[in-house]
């Protein structure tokens, strides 16, 4: 039997093995090592990108939140400054209270139990847990190591609260902003409430916004330092609460309060709601009287949030209306000073003004007057309140070529009509009047000559704030000097220095027109103490007044806006005023009988005393 060849394993297998590794040996590109170093770059630069922002960017914060897991701040609480009128009587008060926080390191340590503990916390301050818990889980972090979870609450919360024990949890002595005035006062002082981030009390509106910085002074801080476990070491005081400052402001709270008063019985009587009435001081600017109706209590302020109709706006200062007749002053001062008309150059007024349609001669444009005056110059057409006048000095007929929108307008910017006043409360809105091409592009229609009679009546693409409206008519009363009005005039730091506020006062000065001006203000005077004068009513006050009624239609001429604005003493004015009825049933005349009582008021109680003095 031949024999087998003998079989060398070590032959075959490497043999095989060679084989194989010379088909899979494949050089590699590279691109792919290129590739590869790149992404090891990428996640190097990331990685210590994030270990740099960590440490530095964030380092601050996070070195905060371990210390506080050991550590332990507390607020010391502060009172707001106080906020008094012009003679130093104070329109609001600090009352000691209690309030309810939650220590965000408390709850890092222990969220869990802090959650749960929301629920108890939620019954005895009648807050619903959903609620607080939504406080909690939206505050900043970064910004905010306690959040106030009741600004206010009661003795008896107080005790239920502490009873409890909770570590998390903190009852500090605080303090709650009280209005005695409630309603009168609430629009200039505004209210106060919980910042976005949870942590304080600040000013929401009015002055309480305004001088926030002021009045809301510097909360004191103490430091518990704590081991590991909880135990305390040490308490610091870091910094003491200091008071916020006393701001003094110019109003007259007598004032206020009669006017206030007046005001709502005249609305009451017209089964009326809503209104504006403004005094200021044409000499300085200052801001004597400002009232709002519907007015809201500021202590709850929430209750109205949903209110039909708006108690919380501030139309003073935010309603934008047309002015009506209170707007023919500037108008006549414009035709005087640009020799469209003399002082005595008269028009007829026969109850309407006819213009002749080219297109349609049977069907003329008719441009009403109030009623049929006559004969008028610019001293009886101010007086009267005479339409007619007004739209041909305004807009031109017959011989006469009128100012045109042009000129109107210049003149209305001369006395920033158009503008704001810079008053020191937060939300003044600015008016408007369109320019002929403002109005095609708004409202796809060209400007036509009725437009321009309109505007020289006040109604139409013509529209202010009342305060601006008074702030002008208040320039003309001061010969053509403007005083920015203002509200805040000093304030009174921890050591009872006195410091007045840096206030702009005077805007512009037009006295160049004196002469102009003192033949428009003579047609103001004459519309008090003519028979004839449409604020006639005004006559037998005991100092001489001027000033001027208007009415505005508006929703498609169905309601009418009435307004009085006027001045006294008329040859040296201390006081200016208006008076704004929204839908009042019988035009101006109703805003007269508050307008006559409220100057009457100022007379006696401060012109008169002053003069025994």
């Amino acid at each position: 039997m031949p024999r087998k060849p003998d079989l060398n394993i070590e032959d075959v297998s490497f043999h095989d093995w060679e084989s194989t590794y010379d088909k899979l040996e494949v050089s590699l590109s590279s691109r792919v090592f290129k590739g590869l170093t790149i992404v090891l770059i990428i996640v190097f630069v990331v990685f210590f990108g994030r270990v740099i922002y960590l440490n530095i960017g964030k380092g601050e914060f996070y070195q905060a939140r371990a210390i506080a897991n050991v550590n332990k701040d507390i607020d010391t609480p502060t009172s707001r400054g106080i906020i008094t009128d012009r003679f130093g009587e104070s329109l609001v008060e600090n009352i000691p209270t209690f309030s309810l926080s939650l220590n965000m390191a408390d709850f890092f340590r222990d969220s869990e139990s802090v959650i749960k503990n929301l629920k108890k916390i939620a019954g005895i301050i009648e807050v619903p847990a959903s609620e607080l818990e939504k406080m909690v889980k939206e505050v900043n972090l970064e910004r905010v190591s306690e959040v106030i979870l009741d600004p206010d609450i009661t003795v008896e919360q107080a005790v239920k609260l502490r009873s409890l024990k909770l570590e998390a949890f903190r009852v500090n002595n605080a303090f709650r902003r009280y209005y005695p005035d409630k309603k009168i006062f609430s629009h200039v002082l505004g209210y106060v409430g919980v910042a976005d981030e949870g942590d304080q009390i600040i000013g929401k509106t009015g002055l309480e916004a305004s001088y926030d910085d002021l009045l809301k002074g510097q909360v004191g801080k103490r430091t518990i330092y704590r081991d590991v476990k909880g135990k305390t070491l040490d308490e610091k005081v870091i910094a003491k609460a200091k008071p916020g400052f006393q701001l003094n402001t110019t109003i007259d709270a007598g004032l206020q309060r009669f006017f206030y008063k007046r005001f709502k019985e005249q609305l009451n009587h017209l089964n009326r709601t809503s209104g504006v009435g403004i005094a200021i001081n044409p000499q300085n600017g200052e801001i004597l009287s400002l009232i709002n109706f519907p007015s809201f209590d500021n202590n709850e302020p929430a209750k109205y949030l949903n209110s039909h109709n708006l108690p919380l706006f501030n139309r003073a200062v935010s309603g934008v209306y047309s002015p009506g007749s209170t707007i023919k002053p500037f108008v006549a001062l414009a035709a005087l000073n640009e020799k469209v008309v003399t002082p005595v150059d008269e028009f007829y007024s026969k109850g309407y003004l006819e213009l002749p349609n080219p297109y349609h001669p049977d069907k003329p444009s008719i441009f009403l007057d109030w009623k049929a005056h006559g004969s008028v110059n610019m001293f009886s057409a101010l007086a009267r309140s005479s339409n007619v006048y007004f739209y041909i000095v305004g807009g031109g007929f017959g011989e006469t070529k009128g100012l045109g929108i042009d000129r109107l307008q210049k003149y209305w910017k001369m006395f920033h009509l158009g503008k704001k006043t810079g008053i020191d409360i937060p939300a003044e809105k600015v008016g408007f009047f369109y320019t002929p091409e403002e109005k095609e592009e708004k409202m796809g229609d060209i400007w036509r000559i009725g437009d321009t009679y309109n505007v020289s009546i006040g109604q139409g693409n013509l529209a202010m704030t009342p305060l601006r409206l008074i702030t002008s008519i208040a320039t003309l009363a001061n010969n053509g000097k403007e005083y920015r009005p203002y509200i805040a005039k000093s304030i009174v730091d921890e050591r009872s220095n006195i410091a007045r506020l840096n206030i702009k006062k005077k805007v512009l000065d037009y006295s160049k027109l004196e002469p102009i001006i003192y033949e428009v203000k003579k047609g103001l005077r004459d519309a008090v103490s003519k028979p004839y004068g449409t604020a006639r009513w005004l006559a037998d006050l005991p100092f001489k007044a001027s000033g001027k009624t208007g009415s505005a239609q508006f929703a498609n001429n169905t309601r009418t806006n009435a307004f009085f604005v006027g001045y006294a003493p008329s040859d040296n004015p201390e006081i200016a005023i208006i008076v704004l009825i929204e839908n009042a049933r019988e035009g101006s005349i109703n805003t007269l009988p508050i307008a006559k009582d409220t100057l009457w008021w100022y007379y006696m109680n401060r012109i008169a005393s002053k003069k025994n003095e």
